[in-house]
């Protein structure tokens, strides 16, 4: 299959796409020049690999630890490396010179018992082979291995192994070339980047990896434990060893200076491809010309549209990962449309597209996948033999159970570092992750009880109070005919004021002030008979067109003659102030003649006398301007101002 590779570096991160031929699957030849327009036609983006600067992952480092604890029940043991938590250390991981330790698994006897390989405080050499996760530290191997473009030499190891990912004849015939290679009692494991790879080729790399490895043990000898002895390339170049072959097209590098590591890395490990390497120097962003932006963005969502019109949608959780799948607006094709082949339709669809987002995401661990269900065996069969084809181009490791009666599909798939959906991202600080909170009817049902239980409580001379809360809650108590407070006040005998702004979190309750109905009172409303303020006009009047509503933090001003003005910020006089709402007229247009000489907001609360100078005389002006809702800008009590 055809690929490309793009490598876009910034100061704070570095950022790898892996794209994929749309078409059929070949080996791809070398390409011919191109345009600089063209930009990747009938590729998708199949991976994409993160490094935040400061935040490298440590797969593949390798450190002289010091064990801090052995767990018989476990048969592990924990392993300070230096780092925030210790790493964690598996019986079937350690290695010993001249003991065969044995690979146990899981219930399995047989073999030393870990208390007898390693001891607390003992110095041992360990590579990271899976970062830390969440709560979890690091996965430690003292299996040391040495990353080579061809090869992974193994200095405790033995054989020559070759990656099953190559075809048979391939795999044959590199057996053959590395037949009775010099490894000085080590072993090695053939990539599935050496392709085409000559015995040449092999010997060239044993002389790189050796002098790897007498480098490695000079820092071991000379490094205190804790420590790091050896760190992994950056992503860039990891990436490019890992997985750059002779099926990629270009690897595309918008960084001067990368493109150099790049090219120098090549010219000493495959000089064949240094060709293919391409310093990209147009003023467009590498990753918004070819679109790959809009791919990143769309890993934040849960649902994925099928070409069909179904859908996936993925739940993360803790212990594991559920993609389901929906028919949408899927109806089957003509007239003649069956349900059983509908539903197979979306299935096969989904079941490639599953894999699609697994490898785009990095989605590890468990996984179960509910597919519609399917009453043939033979379209099961077809569905699950769609996912396996398409997971042959997966390089992580994965197993997939077959199809239960209940149509779900369970499979595992190597968790070696955080997914992009992680790193881009953080849980959500209101909901914490779980992705709903308590709606405003709720909490204003939990303050109404608040409030109930402050009346009993307090002193019989505080006959009033004033509370702070978001005005989306206070909204609850104040719409509809103010029915919620009046039946609250009614019941304990108390008055309640509200104030706040739409920047309090929804669930925010304080009581500001409580004494007399007047005290509060004064405090509370936050404008008087006479007051001129700017206010934004953000909706038309419910039952006048003529008139319009601006809103201050849940304070309502119904403006007279501002209908035309809805969207526009106006110079207004307030008639009458209430303890929710308050009656305004234009300043810059003339009143209307039928206005009321004394209109009431419906509260029942009269504005208390005006009192000159209190806010800088007769022409006060308060700013109060609101967002496109007109909620979002607080106004002062009176006595704050």
């Amino acid at each position: 299959m055809k690929k490309q590779l793009l490598v876009s570096v910034d100061r704070g991160e570095t950022r790898v796409a892996l794209l994929e031929a749309t078409g059929t699957p070949g080996a791809a030849k070398k390409p011919a020049p191109r345009a600089k327009k063209d930009l990747a036609p009938g590729y998708r983006v199949a991976e994409l690999y993160f490094e935040r600067r400061g935040n490298r992952s440590i797969v593949g480092n390798i450190y002289k630890g010091k064990i801090d604890n052995v767990l018989a029940g476990l048969e592990a043991a924990f392993v300070d490396i230096g780092l925030d938590k210790n790493g964690f250390l598996h019986v079937d991981e350690i290695v010993v010179p001249g003991v065969d330790v044995g690979r146990r698994g899981r219930g399995k006897e047989g073999g030393s018992k870990i208390t007898e390989l390693i001891k607390p405080g003992q110095e041992i050499v360990v590579q990271v082979v899976k970062d830390p996760l969440k709560s979890k530290g690091a996965r430690l191997s003292m299996e040391v291995t040495i990353a080579g473009r061809y090869m992974v030499y193994a200095p405790t190891g033995e054989g020559v192994g070759v990656s099953r990912r190559l075809e048979d004849k391939e795999r044959e015939r590199l057996r053959r070339e590395t037949k009775g290679l010099d490894l000085r009692g080590g072993g090695a494991i053939v990539r599935t980047a050496a392709h085409g790879a000559t015995r040449q080729d092999f010997e060239r790399e044993l002389q790189y990896l050796f002098k790897l490895h007498e480098v490695l043990d000079k820092r071991v000898a000379e490094t205190a434990a804790p420590g790091l002895v050896f760190q992994e390339a950056d992503l860039s170049v990891r990436v490019v060893r890992d997985i750059f072959s002779e099926h990629f097209e270009r690897a595309i590098v918008d960084d001067r200076h990368q493109h150099q590591r790049l090219v120098s890395f090549f010219t000493r490990t495959a000089p064949e491809l240094v060709d293919r390497v391409e310093l990209y120097e147009d003023k467009q962003p590498l990753f918004d010309a070819y679109g790959i932006d809009k791919v990143i963005d769309g890993l934040m969502g849960r649902r994925v549209d099928l070409p069909s019109g179904g859908y996936l949608i993925i739940d993360y959780a803790e212990a594991l990962t559920v993609i389901d799948v929906n028919s949408g607006s899927f109806i089957g094709r003509g007239k003649g449309a069956r349900l059983e082949d509908t539903i197979t339709t979306t299935n096969l669809e989904a079941a490639e597209e599953v894999v699609n987002q697994l490898r785009l995401r990095d989605i590890g661990g468990i996984i179960v996948i509910d597919f519609i269900d399917m009453a043939r065996a033979r379209n099961r069969d077809a569905v699950l033999k769609t996912l396996r084809k398409t997971l042959d181009e997966d390089r992580t490791k994965t197993f997939t159970a077959e199809i239960s009666k209940l149509g779900l599909v369970e499979m595992t798939r190597q968790n070696v570092t955080e997914g992009v959906r992680e790193i881009i991202s953080r849980p959500c600080p209101t909901c914490d992750g779980d992705g709903v909170i308590k709606s405003e009817e709720t909490i204003a049902i939990e303050f109404e009880r608040r409030l109930r239980v402050l009346a009993k409580k307090a002193l019989k001379k505080h006959e009033a109070f004033l509370v702070q809360m978001n005005p989306r809650v206070s909204a609850q108590f104040t719409g509809n005919g103010q029915r919620v407070l009046h039946a609250l006040e009614e019941t304990t005998g108390r008055r309640f004021h509200f104030t706040g702004s739409e920047g309090l979190p929804l669930d925010h309750f304080d009581v500001v002030m409580e004494g007399s109905r007047d005290e509060v009172q004064e405090r509370a409303v936050p404008f008087r008979e006479g007051d001129e303020i700017l206010v934004h006009i953000v909706e038309p009047h419910m039952y006048d067109v003529d008139d319009a509503v601006a809103k201050i933090d849940g304070y309502i001003i119904s403006v007279a003659g501002g209908g035309r003005y809805v969207g526009n910020k106006r110079l207004v006089r307030v008639e009458h102030a209430g303890r929710t709402s308050a009656t305004a007229v234009m300043l810059d247009q003339p009143e209307p003649e039928d206005a009321p000489a004394d209109p009431s907001p419906g509260d029942g609360v009269e504005s208390a006398p005006r009192r000159r100078g209190r806010r800088g005389g007769r022409r006060t002006k308060v700013a109060a301007e609101s967002g496109a809702t007109g909620d979002s800008t607080s106004s002062a009590p009176p006595s704050e101002s």
